[in-house]
């Protein structure tokens, strides 16, 4: 804790800071130093400062090309006094997104990383690998400091496996949510090891899908490294994750106690491993890994997932198969009967969600969106229930006229069996497709089937008697803790995102579709008792009554979205950057400029909230779009521009900012090459932070640069982009573009433009944003910063 304190007491670190670039690094170097000078003969110890300079593409946020100069690394390696071939790595980051202390995300896992070098350093025991600590000092400007590390250190060629401790929340339990590629005796070596163990294939597969608005270092160990790695990150309070509220008295002892023991326990065995030094032996094959309420994880591999998958399926069509012949002469009757509770269950979820989704559509409309954002049980209250009611209510009709005067008894078997073949299509189906989450298919036939068959002789002669339902309750309980288990961890997870997921997706259209899935798969195994019940109208009055009542209350704004409660903040996120812009023509003449301070809201509502306290932030002052420049010449410092509606941003007038160190762009050189192309060359100088944007003219095409692997990247909406920053004391920026071009182009052959950003230092708030700033509610996190653009036709 001591550590944890000390680095976000430096404050906010952001890359090209002297917090970041120095106060930070002298901080790590003392205590490094410390740590050596009280570390046994067993163990030598090396620390090594690296300022890497490089360039890449990569296909997160749509696509775009990173440049970096001169960034900080602080490299640590522990090693036996007669050193080591082979090494594992350990990953965090000191670094911090601006105007945040940043302490989950990442001081806390640079202080677990400082404890745990402090402890190996004092044991008497040798290790029979090294052991590389990477204090990582420009993450959050995406990934750019593992590049540097794993693609330039002279000590990456020893890396056999990693371990990334990285952040999506505040405190709590960290979550194995990545591993591999392949490799499954990584999984192995954390299942054995890990003291306290919190994992899920699932997480993996989800956040692999790209759902989630986010990346790590495990992306670049793994494509430019190809280097095995475990991915960990707190997921706990996401609501305060990248806000000035991530404060280093929000992590509880008790979370980095935790997440000290499991990563020296994991990263101690991986450096007495033989299997590290031949990891190579061991690298086929992708694993199932899920843990048992945080207790234990269970692990197997993948393709034994596979088989086990198939039989349990196969089992299961056999036992249909059997039902449906039973007498043979109506095994026609049988079929039909089936297939008709099969089409009606699914029938019943369709309707369900079309329903639950119109309510979260209008309730969007009327701008009552994120309602239950600080209060979760109100997303329960209006979409569970009417979920829940929906489903009862198709059943309960079709049983009183579909299924008028037929045997309940009949019905509630036959719906068993219905929701029992959805299930064993889905285990085949997701197997087919090598997604390990299937193995929750396999829970919710396996588990369903040996109890039926556990039942069958007391429901068939007796009926739905207590005993039945007792021994039907015990026989559902381990599909269904687990179901309840993993649906809080998705919650924990995915609530907190939709706050910064973008002006585009209606917040409330997915949580409530979670919602309708969970609330499907929860009542699969129950849609019988609709029928074997002799009324559900005191349950479906209940049900829609809380949902009316619900929906009330949320039409009438009774539930505030933002909180500023001191203790639990869950604050509305507001990005305003005072711009000041000018567009050139292809003579180098300004023919448009203007200043203003943009807002950006980052979640669906807008600046809606804002209004009344700001009243000059209102719908007269949106931002226009600059068609002819790319990215609608607006100053993104990422390319998030498809997360966000020009209609859901704003641009206030304000004065003209003029920066103390303006950037400088020079056009060095043009030069004609072959295939009638042109290559033009520019040096840049200018604050830590820029962003490149390139759109070639009518007729051209980018065919070649100088970044990345020299094959331009574009990013989605078909224009270029580049994210720049450098450390201190860079060299300015050289770079060349080459285009193709037709023989005439009186107008150009590309627009480039430059925007600069200021995160730190007198240039970073002018007083008009200062005042702006000061101005907004205390239940907003509004985070502000100057740039200028400037847009050039060449």
């Amino acid at each position: 804790r001591g550590y944890l304190d000390n680095i976000t007491a430096i404050g906010p670190r952001t890359v090209g800071s002297p917090e970041n670039e120095v106060l930070a690094v002298n901080y790590l170097l003392e205590q490094i130093r410390g740590i050596e000078r009280e570390s046994t003969d067993a163990h030598k110890i090396s620390v090594d400062i690296q300022r890497p300079t490089g360039s890449f593409s990569i296909d997160f946020l749509g696509g775009f090309t990173s440049y970096y100069a001169n960034i900080t690394n602080v490299v640590v390696k522990l090693e036996p006094r007669s050193g080591a071939e082979h090494a594992v790595l350990s990953n965090c980051h000191f670094d911090s997104v601006p105007n945040t202390p940043g302490a989950s995300d990442d001081a806390v896992s640079c202080a677990v990383m400082l404890e745990i070098l402090n402890t190996l350093s004092k044991s008497s025991e040798s290790l029979q690998h090294a052991v590389i600590f990477l204090f990582n000092g420009a993450e959050e400007n995406i990934l750019q400091a593992s590049h540097g590390f794993i693609t330039q250190h002279e000590w990456a060629k020893s890396i056999r496996a990693f371990i990334n401790l990285e952040a999506a929340g505040v405190g709590g339990k960290e979550l194995v949510f990545q591993t591999g590629p392949e490799n499954p005796w990584l999984v192995q070596a954390y299942v054995v090891a890990a003291k306290h163990p919190f994992a899920s294939v699932v997480a993996q597969e989800i956040f692999q899908s790209g759902i989630i608005p986010a990346d790590t270092d495990f992306r670049i160990y793994r494509d430019f490294g190809n280097v095995p790695g475990i991915d960990l990150a707190f997921i706990e309070n996401g609501y305060i994750y990248h806000t000035e509220y991530d404060t280093s008295d929000r992590i509880l002892t008790d979370s980095i106690q935790r997440a000290g023991d499991n990563i020296l326990a994991v990263l101690k065995y991986l450096a007495t491993s033989e299997k590290l030094a031949k990891s190579f032996e061991y690298r086929h094959g992708n694993v199932v890994f899920f843990d048992i309420l945080g207790l234990f994880v269970l692990a197997y591999p993948a393709r034994v997932g596979t088989i086990m998958n198939y039989i349990t399926a196969a089992i299961a069509f056999f036992y249909l198969s059997k039902k449906i012949l039973q007498p043979k002469p109506r095994a026609v009757h049988n079929l039909k009967k089936l297939l008709t509770a099969f089409s009606l269950t699914l029938t019943s979820w369709v309707c369900t969600l079309v329903a639950v989704l119109l309510v979260a559509v209008f309730v969007s409309i009327i701008g009552r969106a994120l309602s239950w954002y600080t209060h979760f049980y109100v997303s329960v209250s209006l979409y569970g229930t009417a979920a829940a009611a929906k489903l009862i209510l198709v059943h309960m009709l079709a049983k009183k006229f579909f299924y008028k005067n037929m045997n309940e008894q009949y019905l509630g078997d036959v719906f068993f069996d219905a929701s029992l073949m959805i299930w064993s299509i889905a285990l085949a189906v997701l197997t087919q497709m090598g997604l390990c989450s299937a193995f929750i298919c396999t829970l919710w036939v396996a588990f369903p089937l040996l109890t039926k068959l556990m039942i069958h002789k007391e429901f068939s002669q007796k009926g739905a008697t207590i005993k039945f339902i007792v021994m039907y309750m015990l026989g559902m309980f381990v599909p269904y803790l687990y179901m309840l288990y993993l649906s809080w961890t998705v919650f924990e997870m995915f609530t907190p995102v939709m706050g910064r997921s973008g002006s585009e997706i209606p917040p409330d259209m997915v949580l409530a579709g979670f919602i309708v899935i969970f609330t499907m798969i929860l009542s699969s195994y129950f849609i019988n008792f609709i029928y074997l019940v002799k009324s559900t109208k005191t349950t479906l009055v209940t049900l829609t009554t809380v949902f009316v009542v619900t929906l009330i209350l949320v039409c009438s704004g009774i539930f505030f979205p933002y909180s500023s409660d001191a203790a639990n903040p869950k604050p509305k996120r507001v990005f305003l950057q005072h711009t000041s812009r000018r567009f050139h023509d292809i003579d180098g003449n300004v023919v448009k400029s203007d200043s203003g301070i943009w807002i950006n809201g980052f979640d669906y509502n807008g600046i809606s909230h804002i209004t009344p306290h700001v009243p000059e932030i209102n719908e007269t002052i949106r931002t226009p779009c600059e068609e002819q420049a790319p990215f609608c010449g607006l100053p993104w410092i990422l390319p998030v521009h498809f997360m966000f509606r020009l209609v859901k941003n704003w641009y206030l007038p304000a004065p003209e900012i003029l920066p103390r160190s303006p950037v400088q762009f020079k056009l060095l050189s043009k030069e004609l090459m072959p295939r009638n192309s042109v290559r033009l060359s520019f040096e840049v100088s200018g604050p830590s932070h820029m962003s490149l944007y390139v759109r070639p003219r009518a007729g051209s095409a980018l065919s070649r640069w100088s970044l990345g692997d020299g094959m331009p990247v574009a990013s989605l909406g078909g224009d270029y982009f580049v994210f720049y920053s450098r450390g201190l004391h860079a060299a300015p920026w050289f770079f060349w573009v080459e285009l193709t071009a037709p023989e005439k182009h009186s107008d150009g052959i590309v627009s480039l433009a430059i925007a600069a950003h200021y995160f730190f230092g007198e240039d970073q708030k002018s007083p008009q944003l200062y005042a702006l700033l000061e101005r907004f509610p205390d239940w907003t996190f509004s985070s502000g910063w100057s740039c200028t653009y400037d847009l050039f036709v060449f």
